[in-house]
């Protein structure tokens, strides 16, 4: 009976990252069309993209309770609510600077190496040579990808991994938190904490813009920054938010009924699922070096979480028992 209920579990635990790596890809999708499109800056559209997500997960956020917002450690959830902000912010500026999807979301996939990094210097955790050789093939997938000594490599292919930095900054942050913090905390407080931290992000970069012309770059803060999209526009920004609750809430499914070792790999579907998406719907051919350095990448990802999968396995005499 439990191995049954375990094999229904990983099908429909797949199952639901499969779908949220869905919905990310459209997401990845939509982010290039707003500014390009629909003129929108991409500090503006990452504010009601997660506004209009929030609002969408309303019924999530009261069915864990306010109560669990408790914390002994409100500055670093805040920090860590920024963070994630932040990499928002940097993620879709890479879109508005004209980054191909496929190539955004793939160097994103380095997320991973700078989680190994940061839990190995900030929490003490072992650096084993499962880890430094992930990190070592991850990373020259990434300059395989970034377009590092063909002529179509700019300093904007480094965007999304600025992104996936800071993003591995909020992983590492929910690792030190989780020592002493329940899950139910950690998933609220980001919840309510990261759409306040969009609006400071937004107003700090459009004040920038005001009294510094030029010192913020173009297609980062444009305009009046509340300025929504009309007509077509406007039912896509909708579209957007209401896709990232979903993955969100898919993945908050599937971590529920699967161990997330177990789950990691098809998360990472979402990077061919983008390529495929932006080939198809806006005509964006990946290189012809996209799928060995995606390869590289994912492999690199699914090496290193299989690693910490066996090593958390318990062992023979544990089974025994």
């Amino acid at each position: 009976m439990n191995q049954v209920s375990s094999s229904n579990g990983a099908v429909l635990g797949a199952a639901f990252v499969t779908i949220a790596a869905l919905a990310f890809a459209g997401t990845n999708v939509l982010q290039s069309v707003l500014p390009w499109q629909f003129g929108m800056s991409s500090t503006g559209m990452a504010f009601w993209q997660y506004l209009l997500a929030t609002l969408f997960a309303l019924p999530l956020i009261l069915r864990i309770g306010l109560g669990k917002l408790r914390t002994r450690r409100p500055l670093v959830h805040e920090i860590r609510a920024f963070a994630s902000a932040l990499g928002v912010h940097v993620f879709v500026y890479g879109f508005a600077s004209g980054v191909p999807v496929w190539q955004m979301v793939t160097l994103l996939a380095t997320g991973p190496l700078f989680i190994i990094l940061g839990s190995t210097l900030f929490l003490g955790e072992r650096a084993s040579p499962a880890r430094l050789i992930a990190a070592f093939v991850g990373f020259a997938g990434a300059l395989i990808v970034s377009g590092i000594g063909v002529d179509g490599f700019s300093l904007t292919t480094l965007v999304p991994i600025a992104a996936a930095a800071l993003w591995a900054t909020t992983d590492v942050l929910t690792k030190y938190l989780s020592r002493e913090e329940s899950p139910e905390t950690l998933t609220l407080s980001l919840l309510v904490l990261v759409t306040p931290n969009h609006l400071l992000i937004l107003l700090i970069a459009t004040i920038a813009a005001w009294l510094i012309p030029g010192l913020v770059p173009a297609g980062l803060a444009t305009g009046f920054p509340f300025q929504l999209p009309t007509g077509a526009g406007l039912g896509l920004l909708v579209l957007l938010g209401l896709l990232t609750a979903a993955a969100q809430y898919l993945l908050s499914l599937a971590y529920k009924v699967a161990d997330a070792t177990y789950l990691q790999p098809f998360g990472d579907l979402k990077v061919p699922l983008t390529a495929l998406l932006g080939w198809a719907l806006l005509g964006q051919i990946p290189s012809p070096w996209f799928w060995l350095g995606a390869a590289m990448i994912i492999g690199a990802s699914a090496f290193i979480f299989h690693q910490e999968a066996q090593k958390d396995q318990p062992g023979p005499a544990a089974q025994a028992a």
